[in-house]
């Protein structure tokens, strides 16, 4: 061989080993959703319902990975340092990726710079919803005795989406109420169940359960239009509160600097899977309806979002901790 060919070889394996993981057979083992709630969360349930069609598309398991705590902080950052080669996915929702960057001083993570989007997965509202024991029957009775006793009613979050429609309520229907965080909304309810707390405005997913069994009692929908799936409780606007209007969403990341082509891939396959059995019977049970985007629609639908919680955020007077 002469050495004129000798760079030509030296180029060829220089791009061959520049294009990395997306040059190789994708995927060699199984992908890891990393969940930043809890399991029996609305975000857990989605990221099961697509996980489970995932793995048949991808012929590699999809496995689970609860991260809970700090309003999501844990699993964001998680994902976030993870190598980006497309084994790891963030399984997420408004919460660390359009309210928390307004509710606290410093992220572990930056919602923008840290991540590729790949898809939106989901939209949905929420319930307010009192123990079925408590003498509060409707919004405008709970309005009532919060202006009785400013301060005495207690209110629970396990998410920024929960924790906002609170502020939003005390805000728009001029009363005070005790916020009482948690590391999920289904620990908020099992302290709501258990008469610890008074109420809280939780996801459909994680309420609607208790709502159907007796156990929860249902007072308004937190979105401008009745929820599907109980469409005799009227929204929060209509029994009481003008103007109330907050919903919330779900989309998948990946770390930034994943290769395009895995990006592409792995949208294709959530597009794909939001029509499996698993994710209607999800969509169907949760009252979340589809949204399916391009990997360009979510960032663009994501900027929107986080200049709409930064406005409602500062309209709530909330200082960030």
């Amino acid at each position: 061989m002469t050495p004129r060919f000798v760079p030509a070889l030296l180029l060829g394996a220089l791009t061959l080993a520049a294009a990395g993981p997306a040059a190789a057979e994708y995927p060699e083992k199984p992908i890891r959703f990393v969940v930043p709630f809890a399991s029996g969360t609305a975000t857990d349930q989605i990221a099961r319902s697509f996980g489970q069609a995932i793995t048949a598309e991808a012929g590699q398991q999809v496995i689970i990975d609860n991260k809970p705590g700090a309003n999501g902080f844990i699993g964001a950052n998680e994902a976030a340092r993870a190598a980006p080669d497309g084994y790891t996915v963030f399984i997420t929702t408004n919460t660390t990726h359009a309210a928390a960057e307004h509710l606290y001083k410093k992220l572990p993570y930056d919602p923008v710079k840290d991540f590729a989007p790949i898809t939106g997965l989901g939209k949905g509202g929420q319930i307010m919803v009192v123990n079925s024991k408590s003498p509060i029957t409707s919004v405008k009775e709970f309005v009532a005795e919060a202006k009785k006793s400013p301060g005495k009613l207690t209110f629970g979050s396990g998410s920024s989406s929960s924790r906002i429609a609170g502020e939003m309520l005390q805000q728009l229907a001029g009363i005070q109420i005790l916020h009482v965080p948690y590391k999920s909304n289904t620990f908020a309810v099992t302290d709501l169940l258990g008469g610890q707390i008074d109420m809280m405005i939780t996801d459909t997913a994680t309420g609607m359960p208790h709502i159907k069994s007796g156990a929860l009692r249902a007072l308004g929908a937190s979105t401008s239009t009745r929820v599907a799936m109980v469409p005799d409780v009227p929204t929060i606007a209509e029994a009481g509160v003008p103007g109330y209007d907050m919903g919330y969403w779900f989309a998948a990341y990946a770390p930034a600097n994943t290769p395009k082509p895995i990006l592409d891939k792995l949208n294709a396959w959530f597009a794909s899977a939001a029509k499996s059995p698993a994710a209607k019977t999800f969509y169907t049970n949760s009252g979340v309806e589809p949204f399916i985007t391009t990997p360009a629609e979510l960032a663009s639908f994501q900027a929107a979002e986080s200049k709409k919680w930064e406005e409602i955020v500062r309209k709530a007077g909330i200082e960030k901790e």
